[in-house]
């Protein structure tokens, strides 16, 4: 089967409904052992000092796997994707563009989605049984999520890695349910966590390859990841189109707030990370944040992929033994 590349998280339903496989660059990029490198590969190909490590490795790994197209989006992510798909076209990569309307409305959405249907020479009704297959994996999702704040039997890491390698599944959405059964089996066998500092961590997932390891060194444990949580489409929704309408991450900084201040409340939250990339415009969303959510904050930025800095991990201990 073709592998299709994508940006950020996409109606994955249509790519699988295709016999396709769903490729997100984002994990390819920052599992590989040579993330360093692969964003010396694009600056070597003349990609700015001052562009988003993220956007670099996409480039990269982009070129270095074999895919048939990357789905770009163009709205609702990052603001240097275009430039990122031009300099791929550079490359006479296949790019296909979608975009999430920023209003929300799901007769845009569904006009996107249906652009893809067509490209991708399915149907709705194909699209939606495998939605529905889809939703059993994603209730074990939540299961972890679960099991992360109220049973306290998950790390912050466990429950990163799971919940982000549900915007495509590994690529192969049998095994991964496979491994989401086996991990919650032998999870409910521990002893629960006993935490002397419980966080939020919202914004984009780090670059950083170590963070939950480190806090949890510090006596602080991560129960809840905001973004990686919405990639698992943790609402349940009837069709498809109102699915990728609840999904929060695209639509801005305030229809955010308002699944995060839900969340806040219900899981015994004594602090909040907000992380950010550097030379990202997210940054500039941080003044909100700020304003509205009335916890502890420290707001974390990470440039380039790799262990947590000795700046960063002063910062965060500092803010550890302060909630404590």
């Amino acid at each position: 089967m073709d592998k299709i590349g994508f940006t950020t998280s996409i109606p994955v339903e249509i790519i699988l409904a295709a016999g396709k496989i769903p490729v997100d660059l984002n994990n390819i990029f920052i599992a590989s052992e040579q993330a360093r490198q692969l964003v010396d590969v694009a600056e070597d190909a003349g990609y700015p000092r001052t562009t988003c490590g993220w956007i670099k490795g996409l480039y990269a790994v982009a070129l270095e796997n074999d895919l048939e197209a990357v789905i770009a989006v163009m709205q609702g992510d990052c603001s240097n994707t275009q430039a990122l798909m031009e300099t791929l076209q550079l490359k006479n990569m296949n790019i296909i563009p979608f975009a999430y309307p920023f209003d929300r409305d799901k007769e845009s959405l569904r006009a996107q989605m249906d652009k893809l249907i067509k490209l991708f020479q399915v149907d709705w009704e194909s699209v939606q049984r495998v939605k529905t297959d889809l939703d059993r994996i994603r209730c074990l999702c939540r299961e972890i999520d679960l099991m992360t704040w109220r049973d306290n039997l998950v790390s912050g890491g466990e429950n990163h890695y799971y919940l982000v390698s549900s915007s495509d599944f590994n690529g192969n959405p049998e095994k991964y349910e496979q491994d989401l059964v086996s991990f919650i089996s032998q999870a409910r066998t521990r002893q629960p966590y006993h935490d002397e500092v419980r966080l939020a961590y919202i914004g984009v997932p780090p670059i950083f390859t170590d963070l939950y390891d480190v806090l949890e060194t510090m006596g602080a444990r991560v129960v809840y990841n905001e973004v990686q949580r919405q990639f698992s489409m943790p609402f349940a929704a009837k069709d498809v189109v109102e699915q990728y309408s609840l999904y929060t991450y695209p639509y801005g900084a305030f229809a955010r707030l308002e699944d995060i201040q839900k969340q806040l409340a219900q899981r015994d939250i004594d602090g909040i990370i907000h992380y950010t990339q550097t030379f990202c415009f997210r940054q500039i969303e941080d003044m909100i944040y700020r304003q509205k959510l009335d916890l502890p904050f420290i707001t974390l930025e990470g440039d380039q992929p790799g262990k947590v800095d000795a700046r960063s991990r002063m910062r965060l201990e500092a803010f550890v033994s302060m909630l404590r």
